[in-house]
């Protein structure tokens, strides 16, 4: 029995399993493939759109629900990021991109780290205190792949990307603990010159500042 294809959707986005995606459909292939879907599984492939072509590694998304339909046939969906897959073949037989892939998880059964787990969760509220990670949401810390919902705090897609391909949580869990203090001070400092560029060095702001 031939192993049916997986509807793709190539986006500049890294998804993670069991976290929130949003969606606003407005070109005619993926409101094909949305039409499609809603009739059978709701499950579509989420890669990263490369410069050439898309990376071999993605995420299943479910569509949860149909939030919004316009007249003109765009649709704003809500979805949630399901199970990971790799490529193995693409078919371009019909308006939007489909692809032969294998599912996969986790192969390590490591022990985390209890300190390294505790830092990494650190750094997740680290990232979400600051202006730029206000809308980060409340990650469920019950998850048994925590990174993944700690990894949304992640802004880099090749680490992103990284962190997806991955089979072992607690690597995902070390890199996390190692990322966010430098991203975390990476983005202090570009909050800090974001308030003193607009000033002439008297502590005054320029005209127009």
């Amino acid at each position: 029995m031939a192993v049916p294809l997986l509807p793709l959707f190539p986006l500049s986005v890294v998804l993670f399993p069991r976290t929130d995606l949003p969606l606003h459909i407005f070109e005619d292939r993926y409101k094909d493939m949305v039409t499609d879907l809603l009739e059978t599984t709701r499950e579509f492939g989420v890669v990263l759109a490369l410069e050439k072509g898309i990376a071999s590694v993605g995420c299943t998304a479910r569509i949860n629900e149909v939030a919004k339909t316009y007249d003109d046939g765009r649709m704003d969906l809500n979805t949630i990021g399901f199970r990971r897959f790799e490529i193995e073949d693409l078919d371009e037989g019909r308006s939007y991109l489909r692809g032969r892939v294998q599912f996969f998880d986790d192969e390590s059964t490591e022990n985390l780290d209890e300190p390294i787990v505790q830092k990494a969760i650190r750094g997740y509220y680290s990232i979400r205190a600051l202006e730029t990670g206000q809308n980060l949401p409340e990650p469920r810390l019950n998850d048994q792949q925590l990174s993944f919902q700690l990894a949304q705090a992640v802004s880099d897609l090749n680490v992103r990307q990284m962190l997806l391909m991955s089979r072992n949580e607690a690597e995902r869990i070390r890199r996390l603990a190692d990322h966010f203090p430098l991203s975390a001070a990476r983005e202090r400092r570009i909050e800090h010159f974001r308030t003193i560029i607009p000033r002439n060095g008297h502590g005054k702001l320029l005209p127009g500042a």
